[in-house]
Formats: C-alpha cells, structure tokens, sequence
C-alpha cells in the first residue's frame, strides 16, 4: 500500500487529533490512556485486515455499540481515510446521552461528515443505511451479548468485540455441572467462567452461521481484558444450527443471555 508506517506510528504522530479525541499519551501518569491507546492500535489492525477484502466501491457501514467516547470509531475513521480510498460511514450508539453529545462535538471539531451518534440501547438502535461492521470495544457485561444479537439481526458481515467483564455466568459455576471440582474455588471459578462466557459467544456465533476466531487484541502487558472475538458471516443464507451451543449451555447451566435477543423461530 505504500505506507511505511505502522498505525502506533501514525496515530502518535498526529497530536491534535489524540488531544481531540481526549487521547492524548504524551503527559506522564497516563498509563490508563496508553492502555486504552494499545487496544484501539490493535483493534485497528484487525479492522484493516477486514477492510482490505471488501469491493473498492463499496460504502463499508460501520456500528460501534457501547460507544463510549468512540476513540475507536474515530482512529478507525482517521486511519482509513488516509490509507484507503473508500467510503465508509460509522454509527456510534451508547446509552449515555452526555457521552453520545461529547462525540458529537468531537465529530464537528474534526469535521467527520461521515459520523453519527445514537442516545440508544444497542438492540433497540435502528441504523439507516445497511451495516456492514458492529464493533464493540469492552462493551461492559452483557452490552458485548446486546453487540453480538444486533449484529446478528443486522446480517452484518463481521461482528469484531473485546469483551470487558463477564459476571453473567459466574454464579451459576457453583454446583450441578462435570467441572465443580474446579468451580469450588473462586479464583478458579472467576477465570473459568470468562473462558466459559467466550465459549458460549463463539458457539453462537457459529450456530447462527458465522465463522469465528479467537485472538488477542493488544498484549497482555497492556491489558488483561485482550481476547478478541473476530466473526464473519458465512455465504449463502446459511441455516442456525445452535446445537453445539445449546450442548455447552446446558452442560453448565448458563441460561446465557444471547438467546434472551431471539425468539425460538430464529434460533432454528
């Protein structure tokens, strides 16, 4: 493509646009935004490797759900309008209406046409234009579940999360299920059930016809929440197939909160 530079590279040498998106790494003590500034670089990466195989004349849609201050959506929004020569137009939604104005502001100091941001639930978001992308950055607790089903609902091509905590299964780790012998100890119980709670997204993700990998966004050292949950959509109009799924959840009891989007119709 002709660019020497890596994204870390180029993101750190443009500081007005890291001061207009409030993440400026330059200041001493600021460890959580160079935490922050490492997820969004690595989450970049990913996304060009998505991006690179869709249709040069192609507007490629984009829903970030739990927006936050949508640092991701704008590095994402900065990084392909220097690399590449497509459209693209992103959605942030957010429940937080004093966040979703931030973003607004920000979006017009930047001057990003090309940007619009909800005061919504994500499963309740109705975005205009078709989405191709739903993105969801450590989206808290079950918000990373509501990111999964409207992508799903959407028909979106790829659906790319880091999940953040995982509190939705833990307490149902405590008996009745092969693994108690593990589960009886918390530590042990609190780490099997993040394991537990991917598992369970990926399954899904595959049973309503996905193809999912596992991967990690940023080192370790820069985060412990790293895991990141990259799914495509297979072609065709594949069938769900939740049978794997539903083996898992009831192995253990989850009674996981993704098919609480769905009704029976849908995950047949």
């Amino acid at each position: 493509m002709g660019y020497t530079k890596t994204i870390a590279e180029e993101l750190r040498s443009d500081k007005e646009f890291l001061r207009a998106i409030a993440l400026n790494i330059e200041q001493l003590g600021n460890e959580r935004r160079i935490k922050k500034f490492n997820e969004v670089v690595g989450f970049c990466e990913q996304v060009i490797q998505i991006v690179q195989n869709y249709p040069a004349n192609k507007e490629v849609v984009f829903l970030e759900c739990s927006c936050g201050k949508s640092y991701l959506s704008f590095a994402i929004n900065y990084i392909l309008s220097k690399r590449f020569q497509i459209n693209t137009f992103f959605y942030g939604v957010d429940f937080n209406q004093t966040l979703i104005e931030k973003c607004d502001q920000i979006r017009d100091t930047l001057g990003y046409e090309n940007m619009k941001f909800v005061g919504s639930r994500i499963i309740d978001a109705q975005p205009e234009k078709p989405v191709d992308v739903v993105l969801a950055l450590h989206a808290c607790d079950i918000a990373t579940d509501e990111a999964i089903a409207k992508g799903i609902k959407l028909k979106a091509k790829h659906i790319v999360v880091v999940p953040c905590c995982e509190g939705q299964v833990r307490g149902r780790l405590k008996r009745g299920h092969p693994l108690v012998d593990i589960t009886d100890f918390g530590l042990l119980r609190y780490r099997f059930a993040d394991i537990l709670t991917e598992a369970l997204r990926a399954q899904f993700l595959t049973g309503a016809g996905y193809h999912v990998k596992l991967t990690e966004v940023a080192s370790p050292k820069f985060t412990p929440k790293n895991l990141m949950i990259i799914a495509r959509k297979k072609k065709g109009d594949a069938k769900c197939n939740m049978n794997t799924y539903k083996k898992l959840n009831e192995i253990f009891h989850a009674n996981f909160i993704l098919e609480n989007y769905f009704t029976e119709f849908e995950l047949n």
